[in-house]
């Protein structure tokens, strides 16, 4: 059942050119009143210094803008009909729906979210306006033989005032050394397949950990296990059926309550 949009997120904002800027300092373990806004409008940096704006591509794929600068996650060469190049992209190889090994080369920061030969992936990459940090995980074998040793990567975009996670393809709650590096998320995204990431049940119980403010479902391969997950959730957290491809979100207005808000995939065009 959809539900309905809350009328406080249809309102309009005022855009400001987006020029180079000074990164506005997050605050990763501060908690703001209001609400986001989901925004018709398609992507582009035409935001004001402290937003950031969220639109989600397709399957783990999603593009961030703030300050000018612009990322995209789990990059697998696919961001739409749109030719644009993103400061940053990141990725992880637990499956080939999560990256690719032929990204375009006019990308100038491409962040890879496994162990090498060379040891695990460490990145702090800071644009400016965004900061991008990487805190490894391992996942299950290919083989099913048991786990790769950093596998994985939850990637941490930090704009805006706002610390915003991706978790990848997450195969096991992280420990507590873990959790720590990652720091108080505003926003995480989240795989809900039931399966080949996470159960749903133990999913749930890292989305309650984080206890971000707003949590966007990624990585459904349909409506049931999409279901699945706003069954167990919505008595802890308010659910809000966008109909929309795209938020826009500051620190000044994330939801009060916990918030888990859907969007549904679309290219950027």
């Amino acid at each position: 059942m959809r539900l309905p949009i809350l009328p406080a997120l249809l309102l309009v904002t005022t855009a400001v050119p987006a020029l180079a800027q000074e990164r506005i300092p997050s605050h990763c373990f501060a908690v703001a009143q209001g609400i986001a806004q989901v925004m018709p409008a398609s992507f582009a940096p035409d935001l004001a210094q402290d937003q950031v704006r969220i639109h989600y591509i397709a399957h783990s794929s999603f593009a961030i803008a703030s300050g000018g600068k612009t990322a995209v996650t789990d990059f697998t060469g696919y961001t739409g009909m749109a030719d644009w190049v993103p400061d940053v992209v990141t990725m992880n190889n637990a499956h080939s729906s999560h990256w690719t090994a032929n990204p375009d080369p006019r990308i100038p920061n491409v962040l890879q979210g496994w162990a090498d030969a060379a040891g695990p992936a460490q990145h702090e990459l800071d644009l400016g306006a965004m900061l991008v940090r990487n805190v490894p995980t391992d996942v299950r074998s290919r083989w099913g033989d048991g786990a790769r040793a950093n596998g994985n990567s939850i990637f941490v975009f930090e704009a805006g005032g706002l610390c915003i996670g991706h978790l990848g393809h997450l195969h096991h709650a992280p420990d507590e050394a873990q959790y720590a590096s990652i720091g108080r998320l505003d926003v995480v995204m989240v795989p809900v397949d039931g399966g080949y990431t996470m159960a749903v049940s133990e999913m749930s119980e890292v989305v309650r950990r984080l206890r971000s403010s707003i949590v966007i479902p990624m990585h459904w391969f349909s409506g049931a296990s999409l279901a699945g997950f706003l069954d167990t959730m919505k008595t802890e957290f308010e659910v809000v059926e966008t109909g929309m491809s795209s938020l826009d979100v500051s620190l000044r207005n994330l939801p009060g309550r916990p918030t888990i808000m859907v969007l549904l995939p679309e290219g950027i065009n």
